[in-house]
C-alpha cells in the first residue's frame, strides 16, 4: 500500500479508529481505577514510637519487612524474629541504612517450640519492655507438614507457635503498658471451622481447609487473649492484611492445578495488594490512636470489621486457649 494509499485509509475510518482508540484508554483507565481501589487506603496515623520497642516475627520479607520499615521510621527499636538469620541480618541492615534506627535480629523457629522458648528466654535477658508485639509470620496451604512437635503444619505454626511466643513474652508487654499484641488473621477466617476431634488432620487433610483453621484460631485467640488482659494495659487486635502478593503463596500450586496457580500469580502482580499497602491494617492495629481502648477486635483496610460468626464464639475462644495451653505444655499458665 503506497503512503497516499494509507492516509487515505485513515482518513476515512478515522471515526472507528477514535472509537477503538478511547475504548482501549478507557479500558485501561478502568484497569488502572480497579488497581487503586484494590490496593486500599493507607495507615493515616502520624504516631511517632521513640524509645519504644516493636517485636515482629517473619519480618526479613513481605509485609513483615514493611512493617518493620515503617514503624523504624517512627523512631521504634524493631526486633525481628526470623528462622533465616541471613535474610533477617540483610533486611535489618537495610532498613536501619534508610532509618537510623536500632534494628535487632533474632532466631525464632516458630514450628519448634524449643525454639519458641529459647528465642523469649533470650528477650527476657534482653527486651524488660516490649510496646508492639506483631505475630506475622506464617505458612498458607503447604503439604500436610507436621512441626518438630507432631502439630499439622499450618495450626502448628499460625496459632500455636504465636500463642506460646506471646504468653511467654507477656511479663514484658504488661511491663511497658500500655502495649499492643497484633495478630495478622486473613479473610481465609471466614471460611473456617475449629476441627475439634481432627484438629491436626491426621485422618483426611485438606491444606485449604487447615490454613482457614488457622487464621480462625488467630481471631478467636485474640478475643479470649483480649478477655483475660482486661485491665492490664495491654490491649489486642487481629486483621486480614488482604489479598498481596508475597511469598506465603509459595505451596499454593501443590494445593490447586497448575493453571490456577498461575493465574494467582499472573493477575495477582497487578490486582493484589503490594506488600507496602498490605502492610498498612498491621501498621494501623500497631499505631492508630484511636484503637488506644479498643481490644480483641477483627480489621480489615484499616477499620474495624465484624468477623464470621465463628470468630465471635466465646466458647470456641476458650476452648482453644485451653486446648493450645495443653498442647504447648503450659497447663497451669494463668494470665
Amino acid at each position: 500500500m503506497a503512503w497516499s494509499d494509507f492516509v487515505d485509509w485513515l482518513d476515512e475510518n478515522k471515526v472507528v479508529l477514535i472509537a477503538v482508540t478511547c475504548s482501549v484508554a478507557g479500558a485501561g483507565a478502568t484497569l488502572l481505577a480497579l488497581r487503586a481501589w484494590l490496593q486500599g487506603p493507607s495507615c493515616r496515623s502520624k504516631a511517632r514510637l521513640d524509645g519504644k520497642t516493636v517485636v515482629i516475627t517473619g519480618a526479613n520479607t513481605g509485609i513483615g519487612k514493611e512493617t518493620a520499615r515503617d514503624l523504624a521510621k517512627r523512631g521504634a527499636r524493631v526486633v525481628m524474629l526470623c528462622r533465616d538469620l541471613d535474610k533477617a541480618r540483610t533486611a535489618a541492615e537495610e532498613i536501619n541504612k534508610e532509618t537510623g534506627s536500632t534494628v535487632g535480629v533474632y532466631h525464632l523457629d516458630l514450628a519448634s517450640l524449643e525454639s519458641i522458648r529459647s528465642t523469649a528466654a533470650a528477650l527476657r535477658d534482653t527486651e524488660p519492655q516490649i510496646h508492639i508485639l506483631i505475630n506475622n509470620a506464617g505458612v498458607m496451604m503447604c503439604p500436610r507438614w507436621e512441626t518438630k512437635d507432631g502439630f499439622e503444619m499450618q495450626l502448628g505454626t499460625n496459632h500455636l507457635g504465636h500463642f506460646l511466643l506471646t504468653l511467654l513474652l507477656l511479663d514484658q508487654l504488661k511491663a511497658a503498658a500500655p502495649s499492643r499484641v497484633v495478630n495478622v488473621s486473613s479473610i481465609a477466617h471466614t471460611q473456617g471451622s475449629m476441627h475439634w476431634d481432627d484438629l491436626h488432620f491426621t485422618k483426611s487433610y485438606d491444606a485449604k481447609e487447615a490454613y482457614c483453621q488457622s487464621k480462625l484460631a488467630n481471631v478467636l485467640f485474640t478475643r479470649e487473649l483480649a478477655h483475660r488482659l482486661r485491665a492490664t494495659g495491654v490491649t489486642t487486635y487481629s486483621l486480614h492484611p488482604g489479598v498481596v502478593q508475597t511469598e506465603l503463596g509459595r505451596h499454593i500450586h501443590e494445593s490447586v492445578n497448575s493453571f490456577i496457580h498461575w493465574a494467582f500469580h499472573f493477575f495477582g502482580k497487578f490486582f493484589f495488594k503490594t506488600v507496602v499497602r498490605g502492610a498498612q491494617t498491621t501498621i494501623y492495629c500497631a499505631v492508630d490512636e484511636s484503637l488506644a481502648t479498643q481490644s480483641g477486635k477483627y480489621y480489615s483496610d484499616c477499620a474495624e470489621k465484624r468477623p464470621h460468626p465463628n470468630g465471635l464464639s466465646d466458647e470456641d475462644a476458650k476452648r482453644l486457649w485451653d486446648t493450645s495451653l495443653q498442647l504447648v505444655g503450659l497447663d497451669q499458665y494463668n494470665v
